[in-house]
Order: C-alpha cells, then structure tokens, then sequence
C-alpha cells in the first residue's frame, strides 16, 4: 500500500516530508476520498431517499448500497495505489502510521485530505439534489431497535475495520501479498462487511465517510462511535499482521 519505510526519525512533520511526490500522494487521497463519498453517500441517497427502499427493510437496497461502497473502494484503490498507496481511510493510515509502515507527518496530511476530500464531496452531493430526497446525506447513525446499546454499535465497528485493514496488510502492504489483486480483495473486504453492517450501524469502517456527510448535513447522532471504532479495530489489525505476519526476526525485539 504505503511505500514508506519505518525509520527512527519517523515522527513529525520535516521538510523533506514536504515533497512533490508527497503533495500528489495527498491530492490523490483527497480527490478518491472525495469520489468515495459521493459515490457511496449517494447511493444510500438515491437508495432511501429517491426511491424509498430502507435497507433495513429491503435486501435489494442494502445489496445496492453494499456494491456501491465496495465497487468504488476496489475502483479508486486501483486509481491511486501506486500514487498514495490507496487509503482512502483514516484509520488504514493510522494503522500504517503505528507500525512504522508510514511516517507520522505524510500521515497526518494524508488524514486532512481525506477530511476535507469527504467535505467536499459530501457539498457536492449536497448542492446536487433536492432537499426533499437529500435527507440526511447518508450520514451514519446506530439502529437503537437492532443493536443492546452503543457499545455493541462501537463493537460492530471494530470488527469491520478489523476486517477491512487486516485485508489491507495482508494483500497490499505485505510484500508477500498478491498486490495486483489487492483492489479487489479491499473492495470485496467492504462489500461483504457492508452486509452484517449497514443493517446495524450502517458501516462506515472509514471517519472520513462518516465525517463529511455528518458535517454537512449536520447530523451527529452516535459520531464518536464512527472515530473510535475504525481507529481502534484498524490499530488492532495493523499490529497483529504486524507483530505475528511482518515483523522478521532480526527486527524482533532483543531477548524475544
């Protein structure tokens, strides 16, 4: 995924950070961010608001919503991957960012990027469609009559970023990895874990796709859930693919 080599200066911001090829790397990651939540924000708008069919309710609108995310996931990870490593993601650069696969300082741009790219592509959607369908812009929210309280809501979401980013190092960020299929596997990874979770908290595994349409829609309902639940279930799976998969023995700690 990331080209970034762990090294003990690898906190901060330099200015040998500030680079060409990383200012592309973080235009890259804006634009596919920006892409990603319109596509899928506007699936779930053209789904539920245009025509009416709940997912909670209908297996035809959750596998349109669920092919959405996932298609467009595979599609623009294949666009960028070989300009920014195709996060896409916050919580896939911080799971980069904690074991050593990127610097600190690029990953940091990197997850402004996504910020402002899920912003913006949320004010498209936004200025693009009527008031009446917009609704909430698929902002994401807990289905209180389906979950036994917010932290299973926060569980369900530490699973599917689990999922999603142990996926990530295994087919991308791995050099093992069959890195010319990984789009696909990281789409088909989104895809799947859209089924368990649209039903439930509406699977975000990714604060930028939560953030921009809640932003702008200006709905918060259950937010902190759609932060804490990717970060800490992409940390999770970056260190175990890490520490059980990556780690060689000579970088083992001393005495291991």
């Amino acid at each position: 995924m990331s080209q970034f080599e762990l090294s003990a200066e690898s906190l901060g911001l330099t200015a040998d950070d500030l680079n060409q090829r990383t200012w592309r790397a973080v235009f890259a990651e804006f634009v596919a961010t920006l892409l990603f939540v319109f596509i899928g924000s506007g699936a779930v708008v053209g789904v539920v608001g245009v025509l009416g069919r709940p997912p909670t309710e209908d297996i035809g609108a959750l596998v349109a919503i669920a092919l959405a995310h996932g298609l467009a996931i595979a599609v623009l990870v294949a666009a960028i991957a070989r300009i920014s490593g195709g996060h896409i993601n916050p919580a896939v650069t911080f799971a980069a960012v904690i074991t050593g696969r990127m610097k600190a300082g690029p990953g940091v741009l990197y997850v402004a990027a996504q910020l402002a790219g899920a912003v913006v592509g949320a004010l498209l959607l936004d200025l693009v469609l009527a008031s009446s369908v917009a609704g909430n812009l698929g902002a994401h929210a807990l289905n209180d009559n389906a979950l036994t309280s917010d932290f299973a809501g926060l569980l369900v979401e530490i699973i599917l970023t689990f999922v999603l980013v142990f996926t990530v190092f295994a087919v991308a960020m791995d050099p093992r990895g069959p890195s010319n299929l990984a789009p696909i596997a990281i789409g088909l990874a989104v895809l799947v874990d859209h089924f368990v979770g649209v039903p439930l908290t509406g699977a975000s595994m990714n604060p930028a796709r939560s953030f921009g349409p809640a932003l702008v829609s200006n709905s918060w309902d259950d937010h902190w859930v759609y932060w804490i639940g990717p970060l800490t279930g992409g940390a999770l799976a970056g260190l175990i693919y890490y520490f059980v998969y990556l780690m060689r023995p000579e970088e083992e700690p001393a005495g291991a």
